[in-house]
């Protein structure tokens, strides 16, 4: 597929592209992204036909959201779609007095969770006055798993589904926003806030693969039954999937442990056999599930961003979806590209 066909955003009438433009990077996580390169990142995504950007509070502090506004404040608002998200407060304050890490260099804000009506009432306010823009289409409530909360995760869970949804769905009742969800890194968490609450979509960091493919017992026949859009990032698992299974290679966001490398290097084989670049693989294989509209990635170069646009439109043939099944490096049950 192209990166910008446009695709149907689960029961909305929204379209989004099947390419998204994540804009993490742009918040300057790990390490600083000038003005210049981002601006040119956002063009370059745009002249590309690529029509879906998603931000949040938390990327930069608030950057993220400063440098998407920069870009795209005076592009005709109706032709992209745009997702932020609620969960954290910003508050301005002294540079010197902020933990920015793991962002660099960032905009000086402190965070704090709040997850209650008011909070996010405010967050989406809050989040229209730096983006200085009408409207945000959607809107998800943000890192209430495990990985980010801890221990402290079925009390942040209770707290979003009694003060955040209440108040994302007030805002959708009232067409403030078109489509409101939930976005972490567990599919068990947006599992169980879809048997909760009516939630349109989510946005899942790195749990639907060509690795991990546990959404498709539970959550993803889910979704497709209740019409609700999943958009996936983190589809190379935080490395490995772009790099192989090179020395050093990242692995949700770790070291790679054996047993991933092996069954990489194993993929890596199929490829090779087909000339099909893993990544390109590990792309379009998510966005072949009918629940899942679009891939978000975020990237640091213009040049990082014309190779994943180039992977998304790479041509694979059917024998190497196969291929992969027959090994057993795919599950037989996952829906492939056509």
């Amino acid at each position: 597929m192209k990166p910008s066909d446009m695709r149907q955003f689960g029961r909305t009438d929204l379209e989004v592209t099947g390419f998204a433009f994540g804009t993490a990077p742009v918040g300057n996580i790990f390490r600083e992204i000038d003005d210049q390169t981002s601006r040119a990142m956002f063009d370059h995504a745009w002249d590309a036909g690529v029509r879906y950007f998603d931000t949040a509070p938390m990327y930069g502090h608030g950057l993220s959201e400063l440098r998407t506004s920069e870009a795209l404040r005076w592009r005709n608002r109706d032709d992209f779609v745009l997702s932020s998200k609620v969960g954290r407060l910003l508050r301005p304050a002294r540079r010197d007095s902020i933990d920015f890490a793991p962002w660099v260099n960032a905009a000086p804000f402190t965070m704090e969770f709040d997850y209650s009506y008011d909070g996010t009432m405010r967050a989406f306010g809050d989040s229209l006055q730096r983006l200085a823009l009408e409207r945000i289409d959607i809107l998800f409530i943000h890192d209430i798993d495990v990985y980010t909360r801890g221990s402290e995760q079925p009390e942040v869970f209770r707290q979003a589904m009694d003060g955040c949804y209440k108040a994302l769905a007030r805002l959708r009742d009232e067409k403030m926003v078109k489509a409101i969800g939930v976005g972490v890194n567990e599919w068990q968490v947006c599992h169980e806030a879809l048997k909760q609450r009516d939630f349109d979509c989510f946005l899942l960091a790195g749990r639907y693969t060509l690795l991990e493919q546990d959404a498709l017992d539970e959550f993803l026949p889910l979704c497709e039954e209740r019409g609700a859009a999943v958009v996936v990032g983190g589809g190379f698992n935080s490395g490995i999937l772009a790099t192989g299974a090179k020395p050093g290679a990242k692995y949700n966001y770790a070291p790679a442990p054996a047993e991933i490398m092996d069954r990489v290097a194993k993929i890596e084989a199929v490829c090779a056999e087909y000339d099909v670049p893993l990544p390109a693989a590990a792309l379009q294989f998510v966005v072949a599930h009918p629940a899942v509209p679009s891939f978000c990635a975020g990237t640091r170069t213009v040049r990082q961003l014309e190779q994943n646009l180039a992977w998304m439109d790479h041509p694979i043939p059917a024998e190497f979806w196969q291929a992969l099944k027959d090994k057993g490096l795919l599950r037989g049950d996952a829906p492939v590209p056509a």
